[in-house]
């Protein structure tokens, strides 16, 4: 089994660091590529939880107007 020389140890090493290296960078463009994205979301998730405050807003006044409503047609009875 030969042995590496020094020379050689050196190269290598350095090619895995490269490697490592290159690897490392995409990873970082992905990491930031999934932040934009969830940037995008957090802003579609804050309008729809305003939409859904409103339905039930909305929907809150109708019951409360049906009750009143009933209310007073079982008072007259």
């Amino acid at each position: 089994m030969p042995k590496e020389s020094t020379e050689e140890y050196r190269n290598n090493i350095t090619l895995h660091l490269m490697r490592i290296s290159g690897d490392i960078e995409h990873i970082k463009e992905k990491v930031v590529d999934i932040n934009n994205h969830l940037v995008r979301l957090n802003g579609r998730v804050t309008e729809t939880e305003k939409q859904v405050s409103w339905i039930k807003g909305i929907g809150g006044a109708i019951v409360f107007a049906i009750g009143v409503v009933l209310t007073w047609i079982g008072i007259e009875k």
